[in-house]
């Protein structure tokens, strides 16, 4: 993994907080656990919103595929 120095001003209240509560981690660790936690959050979005179109189909509609609910009965009971 590359590195990159990171030169900037942050809300000195939020970051004393962020260091009480990882206290044997550095800065530069607790800004990549800070990075990491925006992008997980940002994709758990994404993904969230990909399903939403399930949610516009019924699952005991027909479609082109057939009707799932269906498919699902049959596939549980074999």
């Amino acid at each position: 993994m590359s590195r990159v120095r990171v030169s900037t001003t942050v809300d000195g209240d939020l970051l004393e907080s962020a260091r009480r509560l990882r206290k044997n981690v550095n800065d530069a660790n607790l800004l990549d656990e800070a990075l990491g936690a925006l992008i997980a959050i940002n994709r758990a979005g994404e993904i969230d919103a990909a399903y939403a179109a399930y949610d516009d189909a019924p699952i005991d509609g027909e479609d082109e595929w057939g009707n799932l609910n269906e498919f699902r009965l049959r596939a549980g009971s074999s």
